[in-house]
């Protein structure tokens, strides 16, 4: 494996991060550029988006044909990292969750015809999406606990009721996947379906205030009370829900890891430029060797995340499915993030647990990292049934098994 950047891939990665360097970064510091909810506020993503298009640098995991970057994952890999040095990051460049892994599923799905509607509006930025699949008491990291129903009205539409909830991005979301039991089958009773948030017959309960900042539209309890969604709007087959699912969630959980690592090394550089300035009882803080234990223990973690990361990444470009190695990434770059900024705010003292820079911030979204996308206790259990199936196997080099 060599992961080694073609130039076209890190020419774009350094506009990336000139982009993120110049425009993005000296945002933070203004409290005017944050809406109500502490992430960048509307009419200044508005214009940065702008710039982020006219530069070429607007949804890179989208083909070139739908006005995408076009990159492999590894190059997704290197580019999201950059991207997240900023808080306002993602979202400018249209790589921010969930419409990111919203737009890779939907890309991969949806017939043809279908993209125009369905597709093309989140990837040009018109509107945001929301997949909901979480519900009270039920559904998390097992999608079988599903207690939403979709039950057919006559041949060619579903009724749904049921409750989901900590829908990320639904309190703006135009366009919506939801998943409900069609059946008690373990492995085909789910199905997947597209809806329009105009349509009658569902609503929001409320945006569940959490203990970090938010992405855009929050994160919602929604309750179904007789959603009609025709049978052309259902995704893949009827029972395919799971594996509809199973193929978002993926890529998605690595998304997440590309991105917590450029706010680890933003944490990681925000320290440095401290402890490289700081004084303390005739020394550098840089200079003392308990400081230097803390800092290297962080960039270690770090790393050992990258290179998981890029070994996830390409092995699904290489087109395995990468569960293993997409789960220890998981698992490795939670605790690296959440090292990397806990580290950065006991070196800055007081002013790390204060709002003078990001890291509280950071600090705060990063407890989440543990939980989303599969707590790292089920990918842990996820590695152990793999290691039980695949003994010996579990260690190959070489490049993926398909299938």
């Amino acid at each position: 494996m060599d992961f080694t950047l073609s130039p076209e891939i890190d020419a774009i990665r350094r506009r990336i991060r000139r982009f993120v360097d110049e425009r993005l970064i000296p945002l933070e510091a203004d409290r005017a550029n944050y809406d109500e909810h502490e992430n960048i506020a509307p009419h200044v993503l508005a214009v940065l988006r702008a710039q982020a298009k006219a530069e070429g640098l607007w949804a890179l995991q989208m083909p070139k044909e739908r006005g995408g970057g076009g990159l492999p994952r590894i190059g997704m890999a290197a580019c999201y990292e950059e991207m997240n040095r900023s808080i306002f990051g993602p979202v400018v460049f249209n790589s921010a969750a969930p419409d990111d892994g919203n737009m890779m599923v939907l890309e991969r799905v949806l017939p043809e015809a279908m993209k125009p509607r369905w597709l093309q509006p989140i990837v040009d930025g018109a509107v945001q999406s929301a997949f909901a699949m979480t519900e009270p008491d039920g559904c998390g990291s097992d999608p079988n606990l599903t207690y939403t129903r979709a039950e057919r009205v006559g041949t060619d539409r579903w009724r749904i009721t049921g409750r989901k909830w900590f829908i990320t991005g639904a309190g703006t979301a135009r366009i919506f996947i939801v998943i409900a039991r069609t059946s008690e089958d373990e492995r085909k009773g789910l199905s997947a379906f597209l809806f329009d948030a105009e349509a009658p017959g569902w609503s929001i309960v409320r945006r569940i205030p959490i203990m970090g900042p938010e992405e855009h539209g929050g994160h919602c309890e929604l309750v179904f009370d007789g959603l009609e969604v025709p049978d052309e709007q259902r995704l893949l087959n009827v029972g395919d829900g799971l594996k509809l699912t199973q193929m978002r969630l993926g890529v998605a959980r690595l998304t997440h890891c590309m991105r917590w690592l450029g706010l680890s090394r933003r944490a990681l550089e925000i320290a440095m430029d401290h402890i490289a300035h700081r004084d303390s009882f005739g020394l550098k803080l840089i200079e003392r060797e308990s400081v230097q234990g803390l800092i290297g223990q962080a960039a270690m973690e770090i790393e050992i995340g990258r290179l998981l990361t890029m070994k996830a990444a390409w092995v699904l470009d290489q087109g395995g499915f990468a569960r293993k190695e997409v789960s220890m990434a998981k698992v490795v770059v939670a605790d690296a993030l959440h090292r990397a900024v806990d580290t950065a705010l006991q070196l800055l003292g007081a002013r790390g647990y204060s709002k003078d820079t990001v890291i509280e911030w950071m600090y705060r979204y990063a407890r989440q990292a543990r939980l989303v996308d599969g707590a790292s206790e089920v990918h842990r259990m996820v590695l152990a049934n793999t290691l039980r199936r695949e003994g010996r196997d579990f260690f190959a080099w070489g490049p993926p098994a398909h299938g």
